[in-house]
This record gives structure tokens, sequence and C-alpha cells, in this order.
């Protein structure tokens, strides 16, 4: 993993017809960091990670939320982020709901967990969550632990090995939402803690693996 950090205004390179992401701004052919991070370079786009920084939802993600209020409609839901979403009706159940006469809240109540999808997002930040793919559910009886939203890529490691090395060794089920949010449910749920909060220290360091198989032993 390359561990270079850059600072805000450091020049990250040109952009030879590659998309800007995220962390990014671009002045003529050259990008910068807009902030404290790792760049990350491809093909086809310029981003950095930042190292610190609030959970801004972008369509695609999949992030744990908890249900906030039960409208006519549908949920807001808060997804740890300075935007609410709001998951209507039918992007969340498959039968048909006369809303005049049933309660939804038989579906999900204030308070519920759900693991779900940001299925759109508007200039304006109105967000929209989806309960439709087969990874979407309610999560039941889990502790949850909150992280830097930037450091969900590490602790979930490179196609996925890091958190399923954690779930095979602590035997707990682990859901890791991209707005930094981590659930956790299963037998050795304290050590699973102990060490995500340890990669989300040491996410920057070399060896990260090697030092997690020792702690779970």
């Amino acid at each position: 993993m390359d561990t270079k950090l850059v600072l805000p205004g450091d020049l990250i390179g040109e952009r030879k017809g590659r998309r800007f992401g995220r962390g990014t701004f671009v002045e003529g052919e050259n990008v910068y960091s807009a902030v404290l991070g790792i760049p990350r370079a491809s093909e086809v786009e310029i981003s950095v990670i930042p190292m610190s920084g609030v959970y801004l939802p972008v369509m695609g993600d999949r992030v744990i939320g908890t249900i906030k209020s039960v409208e006519v409609s549908g949920w807001t839901v808060d997804i740890n982020s300075p935007y609410t979403a709001f998951l209507p009706l039918a992007e969340a159940v498959d039968e048909y709901v006369d809303t005049s006469r049933e309660d939804i809240s038989r579906f999900f109540d204030v308070g519920d967990v759900i693991f779900c999808r940001i299925s759109k997002v508007t200039k304006g930040m109105n967000v929209q969550a989806s309960m439709r793919d087969m990874m979407s559910r309610k999560l039941f009886s889990g502790a949850i632990l909150n992280v830097t939203p930037s450091k969900i890529p590490r602790i979930i490691g490179k196609a996925g090995s890091m958190v399923q090395l954690i779930k095979q060794k602590t035997k707990c089920d682990i859901y890791t939402g991209q707005n930094g949010l981590v659930w956790i449910r299963g037998d050795d749920k304290a050590k699973a803690i102990e060490t995500i909060l340890m990669i989300e220290r040491e996410s920057h360091l070399k060896g990260l693996t090697e030092k997690v198989e020792k702690m779970l032993g």
C-alpha cells in the first residue's frame, strides 16, 4: 500500500483525460489535493482518500443506517452524515401496502438498524436509500462501532481479505458501511472491536495484515 501523504494544495499529477474524484480539485490540466490524505491514481481516475472527515453520501455506497422516523410513504434514515436519507416504501418491501390502512412501522420502526444501499443523491444532497439487493437487510442485536469513514476500505481489505480474517478468527458477523459504521455480533465481539480500532489507528502503516494475524492468534 502506498503510504505517501499529500497536503491540501499539493500537486498529485496531470489529469490526462482522467476523472478527478473525491478529495481533489483541478486547475488547468493539473490535479491537486483538496484534503490531507492518501493519493490514488489509476488510468481512469485520480482521487485522494481523506485521513479524516465526515461521510458524504455517494450513489452506490453501502451504508449502515438507523431508522429515525416513520413517514406516510417511507422512512428517514440516519446514515452518520450531515445528510439524512429517505427510504421509500417501494424501495423497501416487495408487497403492496395500503398506507391509508396499514402502519408501515411493522416493516421498520424507529431505532431499527439496517444495511442498505445509497440509490440516489441529487445536487441538492437529497439522499435516497434502497433495500433492493441481496446484501441489504435489517440487523439485529449487534454492537455498532463508529470509525473514520476513510478507514473503511482498510478494514475491509483487498477483496474483503481483512474483514474475512476478523470474522473467521472471532466467529463474528460483521457488516461494514462506507459511512464509517461497523456492525458486529458474535462470540468474540470484544476482540473484533479491539482489532478494528487498531486497524483504524494504524491503517497508514505497512505490515498491518501480519499484525492483525498475530493479534487474533
